[in-house]
């Protein structure tokens, strides 16, 4: 089991400035990490936006908080953003990012490739190549909770003490899929992910895991990002109402329920994951 904080990567000085330094990007998971894409969270300040063009990878992002506002500058189609939406973007796809005057984007990005992680923005808004590029859906794509709900991909579990969403599957051919995952307090559930890779992120409230291998107990707030694996059986337990962001290698279908074990059915090939 892989755990960081966006707290310690701060106290060690690991943010970096992107957008030409109209904003700056924590990066707690990369390329090195062996999950087969990377997590960052981006932060904008309020008035300002950036003109973007992922060549090399795609991008898929969830709206952590703030407004503002996504533009395709091929075809002029603009979405407004809030918390809780998702936008995809790829080598096909210009686009502009703008945060309100009033509220400023925090913004959960996954990129496939994974980013080495000390990555800025060239003059075109690209990051360099890092690997080879997934099909992708095609064309940028924005989502919103309704969306998903349209689809069929969101779900109530243990009586409503879980919801999951589903905002990115396998569908999308990005290589990963993403929910946005809510417990009710005192959830508990005993997992094992025995055919996946996942990382999640707490975006909000207080979260254990529990190592069932070691008994070792992990108590997590806001910005904190464990990752699990085939190796790692766990027991999770929502000690306040929690909101995470949970990335999966390979991706989930999408209408998956645990088994017995916790764990999920065989969606793909295993990327090679964190070392130790």
């Amino acid at each position: 089991m892989l755990i960081r904080t966006m707290d310690d990567m701060e106290k060690a000085g690991r943010i970096v400035s992107i957008s030409h330094g109209r904003a700056t990007a924590v990066r707690p998971l990369t390329k090195s990490d062996g999950m087969g894409f990377s997590v960052s969270e981006a932060r904008g300040r309020a008035g300002s936006g950036s003109d973007l063009w992922y060549k090399n990878h795609w991008e898929a992002n969830y709206v952590r908080s703030g407004r503002g506002w996504v533009q395709d500058l091929t075809s002029g189609q603009k979405w407004d953003l809030e918390p809780g939406m998702m936008y995809i973007v790829g080598p096909k796809d210009r686009h502009h990012i703008q945060s309100s005057d009033e509220e400023a984007l925090r913004i959960i990005s996954t990129f496939n490739p994974p980013i080495e992680g000390d990555e800025t923005h060239d003059d075109d808004g690209a990051y360099p190549p890092t690997g080879d590029i997934p099909e992708g859906p095609g064309r940028m794509l924005v989502r919103s909770r309704a969306d998903v709900d349209a689809q069929g991909l969101a779900f109530s579990r243990a009586d409503g003490a879980s919801r999951i969403a589903r905002f990115v599957t396998a569908g999308d051919k990005l290589g990963f899929a993403i929910s946005e995952v809510r417990f009710k307090q005192g959830r508990e559930a005993d997992l094992w992910y025995k055919n996946h890779w996942e990382a999640n992120l707490v975006l909000d409230g207080t979260f254990e895991v529990t190592e069932r291998n070691s008994g070792d107990v992990h108590t997590m707030g806001p910005g904190a990002l464990y990752c699990v694996g085939p190796n790692d059986p766990h027991h999770i337990k929502a000690v306040t109402d929690v909101r995470l962001i949970s990335v999966f290698n390979p991706p989930l279908e999408g209408h998956e329920t645990h088994d017995e074990d916790g764990a999920y059915p065989p969606t793909g090939p295993l990327p090679p994951g964190p070392a130790g």
